[in-house]
């Protein structure tokens, strides 16, 4: 759920994702589901001549297991928050783990 959370804080920021057919698509992300589907609204293909047949697309449903990579520009990613969250899941893990 660790990237799920993460991934909400994100919305209404510019995302590039990548995906697994090596296509790029650039995009303001609208929403993401526990399974990590993706919405981008305002899309440009980053290789647009390679893939013209996207360039009327303005909007995509991106499925989670498709994606290989999601590239945030740096100033969009609260590391802080973000490692505070990941040191609370391993307690958490670890909790259940002794208890059960």
């Amino acid at each position: 759920m660790l990237f799920f959370s993460f991934f909400k804080t994100l919305v209404d920021t510019t995302v590039t994702v990548e995906l697994k057919n090596d296509i790029s698509i650039r995009g303001t992300l609208k929403s993401v589901d526990q399974y990590l589907n993706i919405k981008l609204d305002d899309i440009s293909v980053v290789d647009d001549l390679k893939y013209p047949h996207l360039s009327s697309v303005r909007n995509v449903f991106i499925r989670g297991s498709v994606v290989r990579y999601v590239h945030l520009s740096s100033g969009s990613v609260d590391t802080a928050l973000l490692e505070d969250a990941t040191r609370r899941e391993a307690a958490q893990a670890a909790t259940k783990v002794r208890q059960g």
